[in-house]
């Protein structure tokens, strides 16, 4: 499918032709038009904005062009860093959704009321991987690799906000050379900018998240995940949206088996594994 991207409030956005199985929630959420009827003659229920997570990326993408196939309600989807997407939300941002790279953000924001509780669902568990530019001549296998000579620049997302980037941060300590390497580390805003830069070259070396790991520039080899905490994934209807019922609809896709098959697709492991 064709991606429309831009800016907004400096994410990246993406529309998709979407549309909830507004059956599993009982009916439409009052929020419609009927200019644009769905197959069963239940009007779309306005757009949903989606806050996600930047290595869901390449995964809701096409779990919006499966719901694009049978519905004509649209998606906008927001990818980000977790930590900032979050603090847009506390802020009152006005999403519906909140799919998080960690488990932490979305039981913040439940204790500070701004998501509803019985949404809250486990949806993913992800895996980080050291990546090598593939122009640069350089193939890390390991963590310890990224201290070689030629590799001058290694990328990882933020730690502060990004949970792919606190996850690469914890393997680094755990492998014993955080210290040693420090001279060399450059910080994406998110794990998709992350990835970018080892694309590009700009860095030659870094750590990023299996599900978006699979692009033409790069080699990758997967990170022990004894290495860091797990990077427990969860998602939730943000509170106040006008789209309640339709939101809940496309966490309830997300957490079913044929998202978690398209999850899966990306590295992601179930959190029920």
């Amino acid at each position: 499918m064709r991606r429309r991207a831009g800016l907004q409030w400096g994410w990246v956005v993406i529309l998709v032709g979407l549309a909830p199985v507004l059956s599993a929630c009982g009916g439409n959420d009052g929020a419609t038009s009927s200019a644009n009827p769905t197959a069963n003659g239940i009007p779309p229920a306005g757009d949903l904005t989606v806050a996600a997570a930047a290595d869901l990326q390449f995964a809701f993408v096409e779990i919006g062009a499966i719901f694009e196939e049978n519905t004509g309600q649209k998606v906008i989807f927001s990818f980000g860093s977790t930590g900032n997407l979050a603090t847009q939300i506390e802020e009152g941002a006005p999403f519906d959704v909140f799919a998080a790279a960690n488990v932490s953000f979305v039981d913040g924001l439940v204790e500070k009321g701004r998501i509803i509780a019985d949404s809250k669902e486990l949806y993913a568990v992800g895996r980080i991987v050291v990546a090598g530019n593939k122009e640069a001549g350089v193939n890390p296998q390991t963590l310890e690799d990224l201290l070689d000579p030629a590799i001058e620049k290694v990328a990882i997302a933020n730690p502060d906000h990004a949970p792919y980037g606190l996850a690469a941060k914890e393997a680094l300590i755990s492998a014993g050379i955080w210290d040693e390497i420090q001279p060399k580390l450059v910080f994406g805003e998110n794990i998709r900018q992350t990835l970018q830069f080892i694309q590009t070259g700009n860095a030659e070396a870094g750590i990023v998240a299996l599900s978006i790991a699979e692009v033409p520039e790069i080699t990758y080899t997967l990170i022990d995940d004894a290495l860091h905490n797990p990077l427990l994934q969860a998602m939730g209807v943000v509170t106040g949206t006008p789209h309640e019922q339709a939101a809940r609809a496309f966490v309830a896709y997300v957490i079913s088996d044929e998202g978690q098959a398209i999850l899966a697709k990306y590295g992601f492991q179930s959190p029920n594994h």
